[in-house]
């Protein structure tokens, strides 16, 4: 059975979530393709909300788009 790529979008928020939620700056995005960049960010913004909260380890568990 083969196995299915992953969205590129889904994968660029995922990685601005990660980035986020460990308090890395906006400025670490890769990607200079403006459709990337976008969901980059949005993820980014999200982690970065999620880290101000204090929804870190296990208390932000639910939250995490890996587990999702």
């Amino acid at each position: 059975m083969k196995r299915q790529k992953r969205d590129r979008f889904q994968r660029a928020y995922i990685h601005g979530y990660k980035a986020g939620i460990s308090g890395r700056s906006r400025d670490d995005c890769p990607s200079q393709d403006i459709n990337l960049r976008e969901y980059w960010m949005s993820g980014w913004r999200e982690g970065r909300g999620d880290h101000w909260s204090g929804m870190t380890g296990v208390s932000g568990i639910h939250k995490n788009p890996m587990v999702m």
